[in-house]
């Protein structure tokens, strides 16, 4: 049975975006690719993404198939990135939404639990902004978390962790700075036997 992490990077006062809903990408090195990056994509087997994220990744990632000029084309594991298979959550997208993804049913809980049944040999990866990672907390899916948390403050934007989700207790599995003055932290979820 796969878990479900949630994979999410926030400045130091919790933000995902900047004020205005500005994207703010981590600041980036080797050691954040390698031990973030792809140490997500070496248990990765399934990613599970909101819509906006699954969009601009798609945009990102897919012209790595086709366009050797692209910027993905240089990165050694966009044929994994777009090889893995991907569940979309969204309330508009309809049909089938390319990039090896499909839409996910109207139960998030329901379809959480058939993907946990279903992927072998590693885990479900959730990317996506507050709305999927709030939603995933409030009907306390997550599994494992991965922060990676930028040396940055934002003052405001969209918050990491928003009200209306169950306490929980976690185990600290790992907290590790990087170079460019990042902190990966994991934790994994406590529950009850």
């Amino acid at each position: 049975m796969a878990d479900l992490v949630l994979s999410i990077f926030t400045s130091l006062d919790g933000y995902f975006t900047k004020p205005g809903g500005a994207f703010a990408p981590p600041p980036w090195s080797d050691e954040v690719e390698r031990e973030w990056s792809l140490a997500a994509l070496k248990r990765a087997r399934h990613l599970l993404y909101g819509r906006v994220n699954f969009l601009f990744n798609k945009g990102f990632w897919s012209p790595a198939e086709t366009d050797p000029s692209s910027m993905a084309a240089g990165i050694s594991y966009a044929p994994l990135m777009n090889g893995l298979p991907k569940t979309v959550v969204s309330r508009t997208l309809t049909g089938d939404p390319g990039w090896n993804g499909r839409i996910a049913g109207p139960d998030l809980a329901a379809e959480v639990a058939r993907l946990k049944r279903e992927v072998t040999g590693g885990d479900i990866f959730a990317f996506g902004g507050g709305g999927l990672a709030n939603s995933l907390l409030a009907l306390d899916l997550v599994d494992e978390f991965w922060l990676l948390i930028t040396p940055e403050l934002y003052g405001s934007g969209d918050p990491f962790f928003r009200a209306g989700r169950p306490e929980v207790r976690m185990t600290l599995t790992e907290c590790r700075p990087l170079d460019v003055g990042s902190v990966i932290l994991r934790y994994r979820r406590q529950r009850r036997a």
